[in-house]
């Protein structure tokens, strides 16, 4: 429960146990790991550069569940230096 309230930046990632999920041991750890949206997330990009500088703003990110939508938020808040804190609207 004390992770809920730590307030440093997420750590490196660390590999799941063999027994985790299936989608927990796939996952994404790094950016680099994401497959697709090049036109953002590729080198010198737009979003990759203001990622890698710290620079974010506020977006939105929409699509589907399972997407990896909370994967890429966690992965910018990483890189970024940022703090992250998952919520989700639907099991509120």
């Amino acid at each position: 429960m004390m992770e809920l309230f730590d307030t440093s930046p997420a750590s490196e990632p660390s590999l799941p146990s063999p027994d985790a999920p299936l989608a927990d041991r796939m996952r994404p750890r790094t950016l680099d790991e994401i497959i697709g949206q090049d036109h953002l997330l590729g080198a010198g990009r737009v979003l990759r550069s203001a990622i890698e500088s710290g620079q974010l703003h506020s977006m939105i990110l929409w699509g589907p569940p399972g997407s990896g939508k909370t994967t890429l938020a966690f992965l910018m808040a990483r890189v970024a230096g940022a703090r992250f804190l998952a919520f989700s609207a639907v099991l509120s």
